[in-house]
């Protein structure tokens, strides 16, 4: 490689910075321009050509940089390339940082992913712990191309197909939600790479994982991708270009989608009625849009055809429950609800005894929600209550309720029909008694005929489910 290439390349990672950080702004509007950087260093080729590159740009830009290693322990090899990169970044000067893992799953057919998942927890957890608010990665144009083909080998839509994007987040993937994830090689193809590397003299380790062929990635590496470029020569640029297409594709159907969602919302819910006269395709894209808001994981086409054939065949007093791996899909007259999945039985919790002494909350875990004590001069005694013996529980059967002192006493199951409350969520409902008299029922508010008179200080109690919204 010529001294111009050298510089060339240099230029075009100066690009890539400034696309991204422009990519960022429309991500983040409030989001300042970065100044400090991470970049996720295994001291492979690709992420040793990245340091040097990121090196010069953040000297030159004023740029914090930090180098982050993830150590897997599943090489015996791993020590060693933990201190290389170390070693590497203490030259260069550029503050350095490394994350032993552990991974839970270790068969051949999940290790890959394993470890994958293990390597951005980690990584976003240094980002957040040294306030990286941009990390970088080595993806290139070689990468981009293989996964684009197995997602293709793999029946993906086009979601998949769209393979890496320059600059996006993954809350879930990073467990940050406001860091933002870039590629600055992904036009670059490894060849380039491997040039730039053997004129700057650059050291780099080699994984021997890398030519293991039982990872699909690098079976396709080793005897796919070989075949391809002999037969079409410049195959990967053509396979970037279908992800570009994808990915305006797909951002097209996210506008949709988003449109139909807010046509067909009511509260959390969705109107099966209005879901109806969607086109059948229009539907499935409402629905998969609904689900990755919700952050579940998406279902498969056939899954999702007939959840929705039984959503919308359904009688309307039918209890339809739909069973997905993160949650439940249940009908309730005409709305479709998303509620959480516990793998508990009811019946099966058994009451707990609690003293309430001027908490602003108590959080109950065995009954996945919290309640708040609020101030209310409409509530209960804050004197009365506070050291009191109290039961939290599920209903058992016999409760009755008076909601308001202009309002008769009724048992709880007519006021959960009159509050049109589904019947799967009145299972979910838990209730504090004391003394055997009922105090107050989550979705239904306090019993009046225990409220105090002529007192000053007094609080309500509100309940909250674990994952909702305050």
């Amino acid at each position: 490689m010529t001294q111009n290439r050298i510089h060339s390349l240099d230029d075009a990672f100066d690009n890539a910075m400034r696309d991204i950080h422009a990519r960022i702004g429309s991500l983040s509007p409030q989001f300042p321009k970065p100044r400090s950087i991470a970049l996720a260093y295994s001291g492979g080729l690709d992420s040793a050509v990245l340091l040097h590159l990121a090196h010069r740009f953040a000297r030159a830009n004023g740029v914090t940089l930090y180098a982050f290693h993830i150590h897997h322990g599943l090489s015996p090899n791993a020590d060693h390339w933990l201190e290389h990169c170390r070693q590497t970044s203490a030259v260069l000067e550029i503050a350095f940082d490394a994350r032993r893992v552990s991974l839970t799953q270790k068969d051949e057919s999940g290790t890959e992913e394993a470890a994958r998942n293990a390597r951005y927890a980690a990584l976003g957890a240094m980002c957040a712990q040294h306030d990286v608010g941009l990390l970088l990665t080595a993806h290139h144009l070689d990468d981009q191309a293989e996964t684009v083909l197995l997602q293709l080998l793999r029946g993906s839509g086009v979601a998949g197909l769209s393979g890496m994007d320059v600059a996006n987040h993954a809350p879930t993937l990073l467990g940050n939600a406001s860091l933002v994830m870039a590629r600055p090689l992904l036009a670059l193809s490894r060849a380039i790479l491997e040039q730039f590397a053997s004129e700057r003299e650059i050291r780099y380790i080699d994984d021997e994982s890398n030519r293991d062929p039982r990872y699909a990635r690098n079976a396709l590496r080793h005897q796919v991708m070989p075949q391809l470029a002999a037969c079409f020569p410049g195959f990967q640029q053509r396979f970037a270009r279908t992800a570009q297409h994808a990915q305006a594709t797909q951002r097209l159907l996210i506008e949709f989608a988003a449109q139909d969602l807010a046509a067909c919302r009511v509260g959390d819910a969705l109107d099966v009625n209005r879901i109806k006269h969607l086109s059948t395709d229009r539907a499935d894209n409402l629905l998969r849009y609904w689900f990755g808001s919700r952050g579940m994981r998406m279902p498969s086409t056939a899954w999702l055809s007939e959840m929705r054939t039984q959503l919308f065949e359904a009688k309307a007093d039918a209890q339809l429950c739909v069973t997905h791996p993160d949650c439940h899909i249940r009908r309730h007259r005409d709305h479709v609800y998303i509620t959480p999945r516990f793998d508990q039985d009811y019946f099966d919790v058994e009451p707990l005894d609690f003293v309430w002494n001027g908490e602003a909350s108590l959080h109950f875990p065995v009954f996945h929600g919290t309640l708040y004590f609020d101030a209310d001069e409409t509530g209960i005694a804050v004197d009365w209550l506070r050291g009191r013996s109290c039961v939290i529980h599920y209903r058992q059967g016999g409760e009755r309720l008076k909601p308001a002192a202009n309002r008769p006493t009724k048992s709880l199951k007519y006021h959960y029909q009159a509050m049109d409350i589904p019947a799967w969520e009145r299972e979910q409902l838990p209730m504090v008694s004391s003394g055997g008299k009922l105090l107050f029922a989550a979705g239904l508010g306090m019993d009046c005929a225990q409220v105090g008179r002529g007192v000053i200080d007094r609080i309500s109690i509100r309940w909250q489910v674990d994952g909702a919204q305050s």
